[in-house]
């Protein structure tokens, strides 16, 4: 009968991952230390080669969305009060 499927952590999967690209040891001596299969030594190793340029694209494309978004709904709310001050000093007769 098989055993349970094992998971392992992102961080974990970034050690061996990691191990394998420096090529320290072979994938199968990395298997052996770390008690994984192979292949799986070669799936992370990939994952982690192709996120790789991402890390410098990102960086090139600006901001976050999040953070884009939020900036352009604190510029709304500034203009939004800057119309609300125009007209409070309008209505009050003040000069400013």
């Amino acid at each position: 009968m098989a055993g349970q499927r094992r998971n392992h952590t992102a961080n974990f999967k970034a050690k061996v991952a990691l191990d394998a690209v420096k090529e320290i040891a072979t994938v199968s001596e990395l298997a052996g230390k770390y008690q994984v299969h192979p292949n799986m030594i070669t799936q992370w190793k990939r994952q982690i080669l192709e996120g790789a340029t991402g890390i410098f694209t990102a960086r090139h494309r600006g901001r976050p969305k999040h953070e884009l978004e939020e900036k352009e709904d604190m510029l709304k709310e500034i203009g939004k009060l800057k119309m609300e001050l125009e007209w409070l000093k309008k209505k009050l007769g003040v000069e400013g």
